[in-house]
């Protein structure tokens, strides 16, 4: 309202001051009219009077015209204005609903928000509950099943130690039945077809047992051992951190450790040690088929070959000394690789860091890891001794209660390893 009352002011203001020139521009012409007279007509010699004409003249129709077409552009000025200003406080109103609606819409979306996330993490903490008790019911089934495995594998064992007893005897009779009494040769025949039925009983009761035991083998941690570690997939983020119970100064050592592969690839890591100055200070890899033993540098490695088969249990035992650089690899509790002059004279160096299933490139602290030489599978039973274990004490590891027995630099079990990046401890 307040723009068309100040229009209406203009308005009046513009008319009553086109009014004055009006009138002025009147009284020019009148001067103008006046003054041409007096150039033409010429002052009279010795008169200074002034001439003066107080007649009213009509305004003609082009003075008209021209006083319409000022107060017209004036009044369409004066509008243009009040257009101009009118869209600009629309525009702060519109401006300060806007704003009121963002803040509304923000407190809306803030709270929507935080409740959505509430209810996610509930429904993550429920599926983490439903899945752990579901692997703990799982765990609990399959040892039930395997200690009946396990149970009905001993009962065949001690029916089969049976059989092949009474077998035998029968075996024994018969042939002094034989000898003695020629006469008796179709009772004898009989026999003979039964003890052979009860020979293909024993034969296919045994591949049966046989079968149990490569199931039982593939499905159970091996003898004594009550953890191990899996690596469920190769990542450069997934290792085991291994803090040794003593230095790692070393002129001898012995490594043994139970190992299960998904797969081997050319450079498989099962452990690795190194310092800032030699990453690769000792390492056991596998490396296809093949398992590696490396001592002071990739360039120092004895290989065993044909020791590696992905998906089963494998008992792989290095030894090395740095009196003459003997080296051997023991695979199962035997010997399957040695050599001599093997980084001679070595020394390994205190300070570096241990680790299983991955080797850390480059300097101890700034270096990165490999995804295509990170190991998969499981890993148990990883001890280190600071001597060379006899080939008696070798055999032992992989045999018995293998997890039992345990080394005075890493004691599985009682040594602290930590597992990164999913890898974890399984029974």
């Amino acid at each position: 309202m307040l723009p068309q009352e100040l229009l209406s002011l203009l308005t009046l203001f513009c008319v009553f001051r086109a009014s004055g020139s009006v009138v002025d521009e009147d009284n020019d012409y009148e001067l103008m009219y006046v003054n041409l007279d007096n150039e033409i007509e010429g002052p009279a010699p010795g008169t200074e009077e002034a001439v003066s004409c107080d007649c009213q003249r009509e305004h003609s129709k082009w003075d008209k015209l021209f006083i319409m077409l000022e107060n017209s552009q004036m009044k369409e000025n004066m509008m243009l204005q009040a257009l101009e200003e009118l869209p600009r406080a629309d525009l702060q109103t519109l401006k300060a609903e806007l704003s009121q609606l963002t803040t509304t819409l923000a407190g809306t979306f803030a709270t929507v928000t935080s409740h959505v996330v509430a209810q996610v993490e509930q429904v993550l903490v429920r599926s983490r509950d439903q899945a752990e008790e579901a692997r703990r019911l799982q765990e609990s089934e399959q040892g039930k099943v395997l200690e009946h495995v396990l149970q009905l594998s001993h009962n065949v064992s001690v029916r089969l130690g049976w059989l092949e007893s009474a077998w035998h005897r029968r075996a024994e009779e018969q042939a002094q039945e034989t000898a003695l009494q020629q006469d008796k040769f179709d009772a004898s025949r009989g026999d003979n077809l039964i003890l052979n039925s009860v020979w293909k009983e024993l034969q296919q009761t045994r591949a049966e047992l046989r079968a149990s035991q490569q199931w039982a083998a593939q499905h159970l941690l091996p003898a004594g051992c009550e953890t191990a570690i899996l690596f469920p997939m190769r990542s450069r983020k997934i290792f085991g951190s291994v803090h040794p119970t003593a230095g790692m100064s070393l002129l001898s050592f012995t490594a043994c450790i139970w190992l299960k592969v998904t797969e081997a690839l050319d450079k498989t890591i099962v452990f690795s040690y190194g310092t800032k100055f030699n990453p690769y200070e000792i390492q056991l890899y596998l490396s296809r088929d093949s398992a590696v033993l490396a001592v002071g540098g990739a360039h120092h490695k004895l290989a065993a070959r044909n020791v590696v088969i992905p998906g089963k249990w494998l008992h792989l035992c290095g030894t090395w000394s740095s009196e003459n650089g003997s080296a051997a690899l023991w695979a199962q509790g035997e010997l399957a690789a040695s050599a001599l002059d093997l980084a001679g004279a070595h020394t390994i160096p205190d300070g570096g860091i241990l680790q299983l299933g991955q080797e850390k490139n480059g300097c101890c602290v700034g270096g990165g890891f490999d995804e295509a030489l990170a190991f998969s599978g499981k890993l148990t039973g990883f001890n280190l001794w600071d001597r060379v274990l006899s080939p008696a004490e070798v055999t032992a590891q992989s045999a018995g209660d293998t997890c039992g027995t345990r080394g005075n630099i890493v004691s599985w079990g009682v040594t602290e390893v930590l597992p990164y990046g999913g890898a974890q401890y399984v029974s």
